[in-house]
C-alpha cells in the first residue's frame, strides 16, 4: 500500500509539472523566440514563435477585418452621422456662436486683436491717405497731359458745340433787354458823358451838334439795339466763340487751374474721408450692435442648414474617404511595424489571468493523468 501511495504521488506530481510546463511553454511559444534561431545552416524548428512567424498574415487579416467589418461606411454612418450626433453638433455650434461671436464682451476691435490686426484703424487711415493722394496725383497728371477735348466724353462735345449758338442768342437777347432798361439807359448816358468830357472842347462841340445828352442817349440806344438784332452780329459772335472754344478744347485743362492749391484739396479730402469713416469709434462696437438679428439668424437659420449640408456631404463622401484612407493597408503597416515584445506585453497584460488559469489547468490535467497512470500500473502489477 505504501508503494502504491508513493507511485501515486510521484506520477501525479510529475504529470502535473509536465502538464503545467507544457501549457506554459505553449503559451510562450506563441511569441517566442522573436527571431529564427539557426544551428550552423539549419533553422531550428518552431523558431520564430507562431505570431512572429505569421505576423504578415496576421497583419493582412487584421486589416481586412477592420476595413470590412469594423470601420465600414454603414458603421460610421450609424455611429458618427446619426440624428442624435447631428443634434448634439448643432447644439454645440449654436452655443459656441452665442457665447463666442454674438457677445457684448467683445467689440470688433477685440476680434481684430485676436486675429492680429490690432493696428487696423491706423493702418486703414494711412492706406486711405495714400489712396487719396495717389488719385489726386493721377488726376493732376491727366489734367496736365491731356487736352480738354480728350477729357470730354464723346457724346458731350457735340452737345457743347451746339450750345454756342444758343448761348450767343441768349447773350444778345439779354443785352437787348439790358440796354432797353432804365439801368441800361443810365449806363449808356454815363458812358457818353465820360467819353465826351474826356475829349474836351471837341466833345462839347459834338454834343452841341448832336443835341442834348438825352437825345444822344436815345440815338446810341437805338443803334446798339439794331446792332444786337442784326443777323450778322449773331453770326459774328458765333464764329468768335466757336474759334475760342476750339482753342480752349486743344489746351490742357491744367492751364486753367494753375492757381488751384491741390495740396489743400488733398488734405481736406483726407480729413473729410477719415472723419466720415471714423474707424476707431465704429470698431468699438460689438457685432450685435451692427447686426441685432444676427444671433437668431445664425443659430436658427444658418447653422441648421450648414450642419445638414455638412452631414449630407459627409455621408456621400464616406465611402470614397475610406477607400482613399486604405484602412486595410494602414492597419497592416502598423501591425508590421509594431514591436513583437510590445505586442506580447499587450496581449499578456489583457489575458494574463486566463493564461495563468490555462497553465494551472494543464498542471491539474497532467496530475490527473499521472494519478490514472499510477492506478493502471498498480492494478496491472
Amino acid at each position: 500500500m505504501g508503494h502504491f501511495i508513493s507511485l501515486l504521488l510521484l506520477l501525479g506530481v510529475v504529470g502535473a509539472v509536465v502538464g503545467a510546463a507544457t501549457n506554459y511553454m505553449a503559451i510562450k511559444m506563441l511569441f517566442r523566440p522573436y527571431k529564427p534561431i539557426y544551428f550552423k545552416k539549419w533553422r531550428l524548428p518552431l523558431t520564430p514563435g507562431l505570431i512572429p512567424k505569421r505576423r504578415e498574415d496576421l497583419a493582412v487579416q487584421l486589416g481586412k477585418t477592420v476595413s470590412e467589418y469594423l470601420l465600414t461606411p454603414e458603421t460610421i454612418k450609424k455611429k458618427f452621422l446619426s440624428k442624435e450626433i447631428r443634434e448634439n453638433v448643432l447644439t454645440f455650434a449654436q452655443n459656441k456662436v452665442e457665447q463666442e461671436i454674438f457677445t457684448n464682451d467683445k467689440t470688433l476691435n477685440d476680434w481684430l486683436k485676436i486675429v492680429g490686426f490690432e493696428h487696423l484703424p491706423k493702418t486703414a487711415e494711412g492706406k486711405l491717405d495714400v489712396l487719396i493722394f495717389n488719385q489726386i496725383e493721377s488726376v493732376k497728371h491727366t489734367l496736365s497731359s491731356k487736352a480738354i477735348r480728350e477729357l470730354l466724353p464723346a457724346d458731350l462735345e457735340p452737345v457743347l458745340d451746339r450750345k454756342i449758338e444758343e448761348a450767343v442768342t441768349q447773350i444778345l437777347d439779354k443785352g437787348e433787354d439790358y440796354f432797353l432798361s432804365p439801368e441800361g439807359t443810365l449806363t449808356i448816358k454815363n458812358m457818353l458823358d465820360d467819353f465826351l468830357s474826356s475829349k474836351g472842347s471837341f466833345g462839347g462841340m459834338v454834343q452841341m451838334f448832336l443835341g442834348d445828352s438825352h437825345s444822344l442817349v436815345d440815338k446810341v440806344q437805338r443803334e446798339l439795339v439794331k446792332f444786337l438784332q442784326a443777323p450778322g452780329t449773331n453770326a459774328l459772335l458765333v464764329r468768335i466763340f466757336t474759334a475760342e472754344w476750339e482753342k480752349i478744347k486743344n489746351r490742357a485743362a491744367m492751364d486753367f487751374m494753375k492757381d488751384v492749391n491741390f495740396d489743400t484739396i488733398v488734405t481736406s479730402i483726407q480729413d473729410y474721408a477719415k472723419r466720415e469713416l471714423a474707424l476707431e469709434s465704429r470698431l468699438d462696437k460689438t457685432i450685435e450692435d451692427y447686426w441685432p438679428d444676427g444671433k437668431e439668424w445664425a443659430t436658427d437659420d444658418l447653422l441648421p442648414k450648414v450642419i445638414d449640408k455638412v452631414f449630407l456631404a459627409a455621408e456621400g463622401k464616406i465611402e470614397d474617404v475610406l477607400k482613399r484612407l486604405n484602412l486595410a493597408g494602414v492597419v497592416r503597416e502598423q501591425v508590421d511595424s509594431f514591436p513583437i515584445a510590445k505586442l506580447e506585453e499587450l496581449v499578456l497584460g489583457i489575458i494574463s489571468k486566463e493564461l495563468k488559469l490555462i497553465t494551472w489547468l494543464g498542471g491539474i490535467i497532467g496530475g490527473l493523468v499521472g494519478i490514472i497512470q499510477a492506478i493502471i500500473v498498480f492494478l496491472t502489477n
